[in-house]
């Protein structure tokens, strides 16, 4: 018998969040500082990171009032797989934000039945994320040899990965104003000393870890060499910054290897890039600045959209990663020419604000707010949002590489 409302605790807090705004901020209190500082990363003055969302506030809705519809259709096709909403997981390194991290995660989706993309700086194995949901998508960085990228691509196709994602934004830039994250390379005991006061103040985060009998997991297991041993995120970081750059030509030589099935190159902000990605054999991009973790000045991904969907969205799949925290920002993003949209820091908060639950709670926000847009925009279905349904006001857009 459930108690009466007069007999329930005023201060207690209920585990469901009405936005992800207040999932950040139980993810604020319930985080030690630097665990906190990490997600909310971010790059040098901060610029491309507050732009990301500040872009979608200065995008609008014209309305209507009468003569609505009842119908509020919102699954699509995304990548070859039906899923029920416009949105995917985005690929995010190392979910030490939880026990369960990316398991949690990726049961998540599937209970909600939107796709799942993984890191290869992941702290869960492909096999564990695949074996829970079965649109899981690999993440790649072009990391190591030609012969270790293939072998780690082949690890993936065997765990049942759908398609591979290939990242390529990233020019390691140093430095934030406010100080970046005393995040240790392994929690050994050193570091369990070092780290000690930041957790003794979160004791949820840390009992929540004590049931399980372990620690924070800050190696890579999906960057493991065959009989070795598991990577620690910043050793694997390390072999990234010393590997040759990619060229375009390495891009179509990976493309190959996967074969048939999507293949999506993730971080293009230019038409250019774009047209020499279809160029390449991709079957899909991601619009996306590395979430504001990039080059500190690169404009937000849905200013720079409708260039690049003009461009080439009759070729390959356009997707927009970046900045999405409400249903109405994937509607935005629909109507400006993607197919479908992927959020990263949204569902970690909502991972760390109440686990695999918290997650389903950020999808349910989600969706509850693309349909609230389609029916005050008069529109049946996703698939009927065309930019006439948005204003974009004058200056609004970054056309970038024309």
């Amino acid at each position: 018998m459930a108690k009466p409302s007069w007999l329930k605790n005023p201060w207690a807090q209920d585990p469901w969040f009405e936005t992800v705004a207040i999932a950040q901020e139980r993810a604020r209190k319930r985080l030690p500082k630097s665990v906190y500082g990490a997600l909310v990363a971010g790059s040098e003055a901060g610029l491309t990171v507050d732009d990301n969302t500040a872009a979608f506030r200065e995008l609008g809705f014209a309305p209507h009032v009468a003569g609505l519809s009842d119908k509020r259709e919102m699954g699509t096709r995304i990548l070859g797989q039906d899923v029920s909403l416009p949105v995917m997981i985005s690929p995010t390194g190392v979910q030490a934000v939880h026990p369960d991290g990316e398991v949690a995660v990726a049961r998540a989706a599937a209970a909600r039945g939107v796709a799942m993309g993984l890191s290869s700086f992941a702290s869960k194995s492909i096999e564990d994320v695949a074996a829970v949901n079965d649109k899981t998508f690999f993440q790649m960085y072009w990391v190591g040899s030609r012969e270790v990228l293939v072998q780690r691509m082949e690890r993936a196709r065997a765990a049942g990965a759908k398609g591979l994602i290939m990242t390529l934004d990233w020019s390691f830039s140093n430095g934030r104003d406010w100080g970046s994250p005393a995040i240790p390379e392994k929690m050994n005991l050193d570091a369990m000393i070092k780290f000690g006061p930041e957790g003794i103040t979160r004791p949820k985060w840390l009992l929540e870890w004590a049931k399980t009998g372990g620690v924070p997991d800050l190696t890579t297991p999906n960057l493991t060499p065959p009989g070795g041993e598991a990577p620690t995120f910043f050793g694997a970081y390390g072999e990234w910054m010393t590997t040759p750059l990619p060229t375009w030509e390495d891009v179509a030589w990976l493309r190959e290897q996967w074969g048939d099935g999507p293949f999506v190159l993730k971080g293009v902000m230019r038409v250019d890039d774009a047209k020499r990605a279809v160029d390449a054999g991709v079957t899909a991009i991601s619009v996306s600045n590395h979430g504001g973790n990039n080059l500190d000045g690169t404009p937000a991904p849905i200013r720079a959209l409708p260039a690049i969907a003009e461009a080439v969205g009759k070729d390959v799949e356009v997707l927009l990663d970046g900045g999405i925290r409400r249903g109405s920002d994937v509607v935005k993003a629909l109507a400006l020419g993607a197919k479908g949209v992927l959020i990263g820091r949204a569902y970690l908060w909502g991972l760390a604000a109440n686990g695999q639950a918290g997650v389903e709670n950020v999808l349910d926000i989600l969706s509850g707010g693309i349909g609230s847009a389609l029916m005050g925009l008069g529109k049946n279905s996703i698939h009927e949002l065309t930019p006439d349904d948005v204003f974009v006001p004058a200056g609004f857009r970054r056309d970038l590489g024309i």
